[in-house]
């Protein structure tokens, strides 16, 4: 192999190959480099000063970024230097992160693949362990979360998901602005979101906090008054009307056990056509249900009330949506609609958070 191929292999400035075997059974290139200046100094690990005097010197072996086919090995001299303030201590490697067994370019390398596939596709793509994959890649998420600008944040989110019957949810902490989650941690108690307080925003940060959008789980909008009493607190127009679903929902049910044998097959099957939006029913599906409306006036008046409901949200004055919830809880009285009753006790005690979207 000819010495500028070898050369060119290495592109670690500062560096050069003054020995390499290849072994063709393996595609394997062993590259042995060193320094190439002529008074080479030494930059000690623990304090970062430059150094000349040498103790003792070793050898380390790190894999580095393959080239074509080739896998491709460094071996490198480490020297261990004289440091005036920490004694005797090995040198800096500037192309190596600690005591890792590969180069910094090569741990990018693999956890740029992670980005686009799983771990353990990864880790037999390029010949590793999953353990190490998994490793680098976290290495790698640690060290550009240490060095994104911390932008102010002004509006946040805060919301659950499911993910398993182990650990059930995962509370996430979003910035709106910009889109992007900014933290997340196990289970969805108020200790979850403390904890987000305790680790990523601290009291400086908190008061640039304006407003926080959340659903109404109580836990929540607790450690949000304690840790953020200044900001108004949002409440989600996706979660306020799942609730109003939810009472249809439970309307549905209770006429369908009401009604007799005969009028119960016209209630089956109804629920997902009940649950969906007016505005997105084509004309058979809107037939269906004025049938249905027609011999269970419960159910469209539940129907109505919760398509009514969505109305709240067009408001962009705070009196105005307030008049018109006023009017929308009035019309509960008479309508002998449970679920709906206890929405309106809801929708009640929430009132401040839900009127505070328009602001």
């Amino acid at each position: 192999m000819p010495e500028e191929i070898v050369a060119r292999i290495l592109r670690l400035p500062g560096y050069g190959v003054y020995a390499w075997e290849a072994d063709e059974a393996t595609n394997t290139l062993i590259l042995a480099i060193r320094q190439t200046a002529r008074e080479p100094f030494y930059v000690c690990r623990g304090c970062g000063i430059g150094v000349r005097y040498v103790h003792s010197w070793t050898e380390r072996r790190l894999r580095d970024l393959p080239w074509g086919t080739w896998q491709v090995w460094l071996r490198v001299e480490v020297h261990r230097v004289h440091c005036p303030r920490c004694g005797v201590r090995s040198e800096r490697l500037p192309f190596v992160t600690g005591k890792a067994r590969a180069t910094s370019r090569f741990e990018a390398a693999v956890a740029q693949a992670c980005e686009q596939a799983p771990v353990s596709r990864v880790a037999a793509q390029w010949g590793l362990a999953p353990e190490t994959v998994r490793r680098w890649d976290k290495r790698a998420l640690q060290r550009w979360a240490a060095a994104r600008p911390r932008r102010p944040l002004h509006y946040l989110g805060v919301d659950e998901f499911f993910i398993g019957k182990r650990v059930k949810f995962l509370t996430v902490v979003s910035d709106l602005v910009r889109g992007e989650p900014i933290w997340a941690g196990p289970e969805r108690k108020r200790e979850s979101l403390d904890r987000f307080f305790a680790e990523a925003l601290p009291p400086a940060r908190r008061r640039g906090v304006w407003a926080v959008c959340v659903d109404m789980w109580e836990p929540f909008r607790l450690s949000l008054q304690e840790h953020l009493p200044h900001a108004r607190l949002v409440y989600d127009k996706f979660h306020v009307l799942r609730h109003a679903s939810e009472a249809l929902d439970e309307t549905r049910r209770a006429e369908f056990f009401r009604q007799g044998a005969a009028a119960r097959g016209l209630v089956r099957g109804k629920r997902w056509l009940l649950l969906r939006s007016w505005a997105h029913l084509d004309r058979a599906d809107r037939q269906s249900l004025r049938e249905l409306f027609a011999l269970n006036r419960r159910l469209a008046k539940a129907h109505l009330l919760k398509e009514q409901l969505a109305q709240l949200w067009s408001y962009r004055y705070a009196g105005a949506a307030r008049r018109f919830l006023t009017h929308w809880l009035h019309a509960l009285r008479w309508q002998r609609l449970p679920a709906f009753r206890k929405l309106g006790e809801l929708l009640t005690r929430h009132l401040e958070g839900i009127l505070n979207y328009c602001h």
